[in-house]
């Protein structure tokens, strides 16, 4: 089972696990592991089986799916998280990806962008569905001083990790990044290390919300 992605469905519609599941076991290199049908049961199930990623559902009853990808984030080693929501217009998405999912995606997406995303994630870099990423990214920049406080925090950034952190804005890999910066990709991801420390951030996603809250994208 070496490099192969475990992955963990937590979603209260049991046909929706099963559609998911049957797709996901016939990805190369991706093997569900189990099954959760709220928020308490993903915790459980990442205790007893040790996910890569998981792929969350928002509205869940007991511990909806926000809740629990908070709690699965606090974590020493913590899964990555996909949310899968079906509304568009959703904020709560927008609460997930600040609790810490790398991402989202509507649950009527390709089955093979899926399987990408998963890829994708569980190799360090955000997927965001481009339908409804602008939509909530400008809801972020209308709240109040959110402009302001963004700035002041990318102030803390040296000007080589502000390149970084805006071209992980403009969903660059960190090969596309090294290409572009003429560095290597070691040294990409120290960087991305160290934006992550000084702006007490949990992942790529939260920069990339940062980067926009500032006007730079």
């Amino acid at each position: 089972m070496a490099g192969v992605i475990r992955v963990l469905l937590v979603d209260d519609d049991a046909l929706v696990r099963a559609g998911l599941s049957m797709m996901l076991d016939g990805a190369a290199g991706i093997t569900v592991v189990a099954e959760a049908a709220d928020g308490q049961e993903a915790v459980t199930a990442t205790d007893a089986h040790a996910p890569d990623v998981v792929l969350m559902d928002l509205r869940m009853p007991r511990v909806d799916g926000i809740t629990a990808t908070r709690r699965l984030r606090a974590r020493a080693r913590p899964p990555e998280v996909i949310v899968l929501t079906t509304f568009d217009t959703d904020e709560n998405v927008l609460y997930a990806l600040r609790a810490g999912a790398a991402g989202f995606l509507l649950k009527d997406t390709p089955p093979p962008q899926i399987v990408e995303a998963i890829t994708r994630v569980a190799a360090g870099d955000p997927i965001l569905s481009p339908r409804i990423t602008r939509r909530l990214m400008d809801r972020t920049v209308a709240q109040a001083g959110a402009y302001e406080r963004a700035r002041a925090a990318l102030a803390a950034l040296t000007p080589r990790e502000h390149e970084v952190a805006l071209a992980i804005a403009q969903g660059r890999t960190n090969a596309d990044i090294a290409a572009d910066l003429a560095m290597g990709v070691t040294t990409v991801k120290a960087h991305v290390s160290s934006i992550l420390t000084k702006l007490a951030l949990d992942n790529r996603t939260q920069i990339a919300l940062l980067a926009h809250d500032a006007g730079l994208t």
